[in-house]
C-alpha cells in the first residue's frame, strides 16, 4: 500500500512556471516508477511523464518535452514536476500516480496501482 499526496498547483500566467510535488509514504519509495498525469474537462486522463526507481530514467509525452521536468528525491519519498513555459492548454488537474518499477506499461492510467487527489493548475493568457 502506497499514499500519494500531491501539491503545488495554483493559478499562473503563461510563460510562468510552477513545481508539483509527489509525497510518497508506506512503502519503500525506490521501488516504484512514478508518474504524472493530467485531465482537463471533458477529456481522457494524458499521461504526462514518468521516472524510474533509481531516477536515472525519464520519459516524457511529446506535448511537453523541453518545458517539463520530472525528478524524485528518494530520501524524502518525494516525486517532483516541474512546469515552465505553462501555456493555457496545460491548465488541468494534475495527478501523480505509482507502478512497481519492474512494470514495463507506462502510459496508460490502468498500469497504475496508487493515486494521489490530484492538484488542480490553472494557466491564464
Amino acid at each position: 500500500q502506497v499514499q500519494l499526496v500531491e501539491s503545488g498547483g495554483g493559478l499562473v500566467q503563461a510563460g510562468g512556471s510552477l513545481r508539483l510535488s509527489c509525497a510518497a509514504s508506506g512503502r519503500p519509495f525506490s521501488g516504484y516508477g512514478v508518474a504524472w498525469f493530467r485531465q482537463a474537462p471533458g477529456k481522457e486522463r494524458e499521461f504526462v511523464a514518468r521516472i524510474g526507481g533509481s531516477g536515472d530514467e525519464e520519459t516524457y509525452a511529446d506535448s511537453v518535452k523541453g518545458r517539463f521536468a520530472i525528478s524524485r528525491h528518494n530520501a524524502e519519498a518525494t516525486a517532483y514536476l516541474q512546469l515552465n513555459s505553462l501555456k493555457p492548454e496545460d491548465t488541468a488537474v494534475y495527478y501523480c500516480a505509482a507502478q512497481p518499477d519492474w512494470r514495463n506499461n507506462y502510459y496508460y492510467p490502468r498500469a497504475y496501482d496508487y493515486w494521489g487527489q490530484g492538484t488542480q493548475v490553472t494557466v491564464s493568457s
